[in-house]
């Protein structure tokens, strides 16, 4: 057998069989050590990678239907090269390209220049890839249309404030209108979307963040999260009783409204420098109370001053009776 052979070969020769052992070990390792250090040295070399788009576009499907191959001259290590090229035994890798990059060919299809697509070596091909050059000038993949529709979004808020802190207004949403993607049946049922709760507690300052927009079954939206933003302020309170006055009353005609007077609360921004009352004025209009069953109205302001964040009339309705001329 062969295994005697070598023995014997051995024994003429009166080698140590340990030291056969150590010198095969030892021309591994120098092998091995050959090997990486190659490796890690630089080539340039054809490589592809077959890409799914994932985009952003307003009326179309978010990925792609087909696969584009992106062949590039690149220069990497072996390493890489080797990750590379077997990138063709595993399904095509999904990138997501910003709308703006994307170029309405016709219909459904989209292209995107080699120029623009350098923006997105690393997500194609991975880190440590220099770009030599693309094979091709532009690369185009069809976005299906989608059924869509634009609708607001409502802010689930759960608010409170330290004593003597309130809100300055409503809170703000960006963006405040999403596009929801789906079959028509789902859509028709859907006239905005949610976020999820925004439990805010002890405020006494403004506040400011990003809210995700709350799942439905059935539907894709255009964005997944939006910021809000919710001013928030010291207040200070100041009551005054005012005369309530009449607007547009025709000629020939007068109006009488009991009580007379209204007394008001106003929520002022702080500090305050003066009493803003004398700016603020309270009526009731006459095509109310046209309109009006019983001849009962709601008493209305003018345009509220500067720093004023809020006005309470007391009473909230006022008897008006109509008297002619």
């Amino acid at each position: 057998m062969l295994r005697d052979y070598i023995h014997k070969v051995l024994d003429k020769l009166n080698v140590n069989r340990r030291d056969v052992i150590v010198f095969a070990l030892s021309l591994l390792l120098a092998f091995s050590i050959w090997l990486i250090h190659n490796l890690t040295l630089s080539y340039s070399d054809l490589v592809s990678v077959a890409v799914v788009a994932q985009s952003d576009l307003e009326g179309h499907s978010d990925k792609s239907s087909n696969a584009c191959t992106i062949v590039a001259r690149c220069r990497t290590t072996g390493f890489n090269l080797i990750r590379l090229h077997n990138f063709s035994d595993k399904k095509a890798e999904t990138v997501f390209f910003s709308g703006k990059d994307l170029h309405h060919v016709k219909g459904e299809e989209f292209s995107i220049s080699s120029e623009e697509l350098s923006n997105y070596l690393n997500d194609i091909f991975g880190d440590g890839i220099r770009l030599e050059s693309f094979t091709a000038k532009s690369f185009t993949f069809r976005f299906p249309y989608e059924n869509h529709k634009k609708v607001p979004v409502q802010a689930m808020e759960v608010l409170s404030f330290r004593p003597q802190y309130m809100a300055l207004g409503k809170m703000k949403l960006d963006p405040d209108s999403v596009t929801i993607y789906g079959e028509p049946y789902h859509l028709d049922q859907i006239d905005r979307v949610n976020t999820e709760t925004l439990d805010l507690s002890d405020l006494h300052s403004s506040s400011h963040g990003i809210v995700k927009i709350a799942k439905m079954t059935g539907v894709r939206f255009s964005h997944l999260e939006v910021n809000y933003s919710l001013e928030v302020s010291r207040y200070v309170e100041m009551r005054e009783s005012l005369p309530v006055s009449v607007l547009n009353v025709p000629y020939g005609k007068s109006l009488s409204v009991y009580p007379s007077k209204a007394e008001i609360i106003m929520r002022c921004a702080f500090p305050v420098t003066s009493n803003p009352a004398g700016k603020v004025r309270v009526y009731v209009d006459y095509n109310d109370f046209i309109k009006s069953i019983n001849g009962r109205c709601t008493p209305k302001t003018n345009r509220l001053p500067e720093g004023v964040i809020s006005c309470q009339i007391s009473p909230q309705v006022f008897d008006c009776v109509e008297n002619g001329r």
